[in-house]
């Protein structure tokens, strides 16, 4: 099934691009979106040798574009030599195969690209499980479209059967069962999840979540933080497999920080469905750090097309920490001194360069720190293992060693509580 959608294993394809403004369009026009579509595609492994746009009020029920357009443009794309058409928009199975024979040319719209991508991304089980759920939904209500090859033999009442429907009603029937059979694997998928959750949870170690649109560079900050080695390449969705490591902030707080795949416009909402035993990481963080590259010239619109799928899988609520990223690219400066005025706690980054990381701690700090206890602690000047213990696992606000005993007023994590109770003198709701 899954070559039926693949874009990848083949010699280099040429690709004409069609792209659609419609009347409900507001966000960004339909260049800014064909721009896009041709990154997609070059990230496929696919060239794009020419394009061509419509405006309509509504799309054609059978070829989404108009007829004469449709010639129009598959002329262009045949001078071109081009053997495949993208078109932006989802289509159905009877548009697609309605405008292959316009075309004469393979047709697959955004939704099927972005699969392709994912497909070829994908790296654990959990993450190639979710590609090919996605996939087979996708493809569920299309099979006809690719058995129309098969020839329909009318029998001797006049009913139509033969071969194409059998094959077609067989290719069902297997394909809901493969549904069916990776949607009970990846239900174990979450309870393994769950179960690294209340590990964690045991741990009281909150857990941050990079979200950001896809190619805003939150495997490089993330990399740049923990000094892990996760894949970070200048590419649509580089990386799409759940990357969770430990970061020990300047103030000794531990939090774990989780790198998510990358969000895009007009993300299909059937692979939102498909990875979300990945994006529950997102609804289960304790903190969101929405990394934005500062040098698209689509920056604003990019955060509004995250800001929409993290309000579809419900972490819209979540505390978000703004980190504008990429301010060593030539431009991005400035777009990231109006960012950050119009989200006061933001901070501007470069994590490439590990710019502004200071700052970036601090206000880490600062937003993670209602999770941990604010408490007084009073040691005997000879014990000074504790000492020592108590200055590498806490936050040490104030510190006194005037008196008989040592005193510290500190930020101290829940689950450490018991090593010191000893000496707690008193906690505190305020600084």
């Amino acid at each position: 099934m899954k070559a039926l959608i693949d874009t990848a294993d083949k010699k280099s394809e040429r690709a004409f691009l069609v792209g659609v403004e419609l009347k409900s369009q507001t966000a960004w026009d339909v260049s800014d979106s064909l721009d896009e579509l041709a990154e997609l595609a070059n990230t496929a492994g696919v060239a794009v040798v020419g394009q061509g746009t419509q405006r309509l009020d509504a799309p054609h029920s059978g070829t989404f574009i108009g007829a004469g357009k449709a010639e129009e443009f598959a002329k262009a794309a045949k001078e071109a030599n081009a053997d495949t058409v993208l078109f932006d928009e989802e289509l159905s199975g009877a548009q697609a195969r309605n405008l292959e024979e316009i075309f004469g040319a393979k047709v697959i719209d955004r939704t099927a690209l972005i699969l392709d991508i994912f497909a070829q991304r994908a790296r654990t089980r959990e993450g190639k499980l979710q590609v090919e759920l996605a996939q087979l939904q996708y493809l569920m209500p299309r099979l006809t479209r690719y058995w129309t090859h098969l020839s329909r033999q009318r029998g001797s009442t006049g009913s139509i059967g033969g071969e194409g429907e059998s094959q077609l009603e067989a290719d069902r029937r297997k394909t809901q069962e493969r549904i069916d059979k990776i949607r009970t694997e990846l239900t174990t998928v979450r309870r393994q999840r769950s179960t690294q959750r209340e590990g964690r949870q045991r741990h009281q170690w909150p857990l941050a979540s990079i979200v950001g649109y896809t190619n805003a560079g939150k495997s490089t900050l993330l990399n740049a933080l923990t000094g892990s080695e996760v894949l970070a390449e200048d590419m649509l969705f580089a990386t799409l497999d759940p990357t969770t490591r430990r970061l020990r902030l300047p103030s000794n707080q531990n939090v774990l920080l989780s790198d998510t795949v990358g969000f895009i416009r007009k993300l299909p909402h059937g692979l939102v469905e498909a990875f979300k035993a990945t994006l529950e990481e997102v609804v289960e963080a304790d903190l969101l750090i929405h990394v934005v590259d500062t040098s698209h010239p689509n920056a604003p619109q990019q955060m509004e097309a995250v800001n929409a799928v993290l309000t579809d899988i419900g972490a819209q609520e979540k505390p978000m920490l703004m980190v504008f990223n990429k301010i060593d690219k030539p431009g991005a400066t400035e777009m990231a001194a109006m960012c950050c005025q119009q989200f006061p706690k933001a901070v501007a980054v470069s994590a490439r360069k590990k710019q502004g990381f200071e700052t970036l701690f601090a206000e880490l700090g600062a937003m993670l720190k209602p999770i941990r206890e604010f408490v007084e602690i009073r040691i005997p000047h000879h014990e000074q293992k504790v000492m020592s213990r108590l200055h590498s696992v806490a936050q040490v606000v104030e510190q006194d060693y005037s008196g008989e005993e040592a005193c510290f007023r500190v930020r101290l994590p829940p689950y450490l509580r018991h090593e010191f109770e000893h000496y707690l003198v008193s906690s505190h709701d305020g600084d």
